[in-house]
């Protein structure tokens, strides 16, 4: 996310949507190795995440089952699966909101978390004001801070709206505006909960957004299936398309008559 990071976070997003829950991202307190490996550094990797919570009683609930991942640098992901699968919680896993239970995590810092809900992370009078924001941490000259407000709101579209007061935009707006915030960060890499076919990936920024919507696979480079806590399959978009197409198929064969 942009603003209310702070406190030491790092991170970029791409585009959210439906409103919902939220998260923020923090500097990720739990002690897990990096990994290593002969590829490409990943602008995100994840090897046999699991996260359990006990109940009142004591009881021990799995929620995360060894889920591992691998997104390539500057490309736009999508973490997919019906709802109630874990696709929220291994965001907030990754984006080091939660502490999982065993496994190894890369991130390939700086990175940002942009809200669900922008009214959450959208906090400034201004839409300018607001872009500029999470830049106040990074002892910037002003010409430096111009810039970079200048450049993230012309990356997505809102230019024109950077004296417009925050109350007067629509939530596909504010949305934006917070997209905006966390590219003035020049952050590297980003997880999201959904995303707008009016703003993609490209360049250095990597990004990985949540969504349980099939056709929004069109605007990914690859995605993972979830399924019961599982990363079930990761691929290109033509093989989890065709992955999911037969699940469906075989679903709706068993109520066939």
């Amino acid at each position: 996310m942009a603003h209310a990071f702070a406190g030491g976070t790092s991170a970029i997003c791409r585009c959210p949507h439906d409103p919902g829950r939220a998260a923020l991202v923090s500097r990720p307190r739990h002690r897990l190795r990096v990994l290593a490996s002969s590829l490409p550094t990943p602008a995100i990797e994840g090897q046999g995440v699991e996260l359990s919570v006990t109940t009142r009683r004591g009881r021990v609930l799995p929620v995360l089952k060894d889920c591992s991942l691998r997104i390539p640098p500057g490309q736009l992901w999508m973490l997919l699966g019906p709802n109630g699968c874990g696709k929220s919680t291994l965001l907030k896993v990754l984006a080091g909101f939660l502490n999982p239970s065993s496994g190894t995590v890369y991130i390939n810092r700086p990175c940002s978390y942009v809200f669900q809900n922008p009214d959450h992370q959208v906090v400034m009078p201004t839409v300018e004001s607001d872009v500029a924001f999470g830049l106040g941490k990074l002892n910037l000259s002003l010409d430096e801070v111009r810039s970079r407000v200048s450049q993230s709101l012309d990356a997505v579209g809102m230019l024109s709206y950077s004296q417009r007061p925050i109350q007067t935009l629509s939530g596909g707006q504010k949305q934006r505006v917070a997209i905006a915030g966390a590219l003035a960060e020049a952050s590297k890499m980003g997880v999201i909960k959904a995303v707008r076919k009016s703003v993609g990936a490209g360049g250095e920024v990597s990004a990985l957004w949540v969504t349980h919507r099939l056709e929004e696979l069109r605007y990914a480079d690859g995605a993972i299936y979830m399924e019961d806590g599982q990363t079930i399959i990761q691929g290109d978009v033509s093989t989890i398309s065709k992955y999911i197409k037969k699940k469906q198929a075989r679903y709706f064969g068993h109520f066939e008559l």
